[in-house]
């Protein structure tokens, strides 16, 4: 069993609105990550702001000011399982399928984090998920100011999943991050 957090707390300003409320093909972005996450156990929203009508709770950063790492800080305090799913609002092709794939290797892994590569070759660290016992090193990293999601993988180590075969199963588009409104097909 796993938590599912997606993080809706960013500013939003190349893309020039709040893109979690951003309607692509009928439903908002934001619905699209959380839908992906119907596996979980539970899902939740972490935001500075309302998201009211999603049907789950939402949380505010509890150590604000270090962008995705307070975001991830705080799903990984409020969750109630080990294992979170984390995702940003702006993947709008993650599927259940891509999740469960994660947590199955999540559960053989003697890591704290399982992440993907991305076909470009860089870490994808907001479609990860995130063992609780990740939460020392978080706090710890923004205490010291290192907001970089990745030194979190860096520091504990992680089961890092190659680009080749997540698009063997579940296809490049699984990686769209939906920056601007261009970027969406």
């Amino acid at each position: 069993m796993y938590s599912g957090a997606v993080l809706a707390g960013g500013a939003s300003r190349r893309f020039g609105e709040d893109k979690a409320l951003f309607v692509y093909r009928g439903k908002p972005l934001l619905l699209w990550v959380l839908e992906s996450l119907r596996g979980a156990e539970e899902r939740f929203i972490v935001a500075n702001r309302p998201y009211v009508g999603f049907g789950v709770p939402v949380y505010p950063d509890l150590l604000p000011g270090a962008d995705s790492l307070s975001g991830l800080h705080s799903a990984l305090a409020h969750a109630q399982h080990p294992w979170v799913a984390v995702a940003a609002t702006d993947l709008p092709f993650l599927t259940r399928g891509f999740w469960d794939f994660l947590y199955e290797q999540a559960r053989a892994s003697p890591y704290p984090v399982v992440a993907v590569y991305n076909p470009e070759g860089h870490l994808e660290p907001l479609m990860a998920l995130y063992h609780k016992d990740c939460l020392p090193q978080v706090e710890r990293q923004i205490r010291e100011g290192d907001f970089r999601l990745g030194r979190v993988v860096e520091a504990l180590g992680a089961t890092y999943l190659a680009a080749e075969e997540v698009v063997a199963r579940f296809g490049e588009r699984v990686y769209l991050n939906a920056n601007r409104r261009a970027d969406l097909p």
